[in-house]
């Protein structure tokens, strides 16, 4: 496995999830690195127990490790100096699918917060509410039924103190991505509990 403090924040937040009881999403992992910037890129998805493939709510949550970043980390690791501070750039979009209406949008508001809880000294902040229409095809006389979605986006910086940078055994990771996790799986419970209409579930 890569020793790589990058590595090391996907496996905390790996453990947090599995700690909240999470499913992860079979096929919905990504690890990708973007030839021209440098940037390395991890994509997964986790979902409620028990909700199916795919689920009707869903947790989709990128991490970027951008190339200033991995300049700030080199050379730290080859200088034993940290000239900058190193940081994760995270995305999380809550997401529910497969509605047989629209949703209104203050529901949603008022079920989520503007800001995730404190991550070290970082938090996420609610970058906006989508609401999404799959229209079917017309010449697809079996699926004449619209779908619904609305989904809420949180994005922010987690900067990598100078401890977890030094040291991949610090516990530091693995308290701030544990307190991620756990608000992630209470937030998917909450727009579970709006009670919202679903399409029927397929045979």
């Amino acid at each position: 496995m890569l020793d790589h403090v990058f590595t090391d924040a996907i496996g905390a937040l790996r453990d947090a999830f599995e700690s909240a009881f999470l499913e992860r999403q079979p096929f919905e992992e990504h690890f990708q690195s973007d030839v021209l910037s440098g940037d390395l890129t991890w994509e997964t998805s986790y979902g409620l127990p028990g909700e199916g493939e795919p689920p009707r709510i869903v947790a989709h949550i990128t991490f970027v490790w951008p190339a200033w970043s991995q300049a700030a980390y080199r050379r730290w690791y080859v200088e034993d100096e940290l000239g900058g501070q190193p940081a994760i750039e995270i995305e999380i979009v809550l997401r529910v699918q497969q509605l047989s209406g629209p949703v209104e949008p203050e529901r949603v508001h008022l079920t989520l917060p503007a800001h995730s809880p404190d991550i070290g000294t970082d938090r996420l902040e609610r970058s906006g509410l989508t609401s999404e229409t799959s229209h079917p095809d017309p010449d697809d006389p079996l699926d004449l039924t619209p779908e619904f979605a609305v989904e809420v986006t949180y994005e922010g910086l987690y900067e990598l103190a100078e401890e977890t940078v030094a040291d991949g055994r610090s516990s530091l990771l693995d308290e701030h991505f544990g307190a991620l996790g756990g608000w992630i799986a209470a937030s998917l419970v909450k727009l579970g509990d709006l009670d919202l209409a679903f399409l029927p579930a397929d045979d």
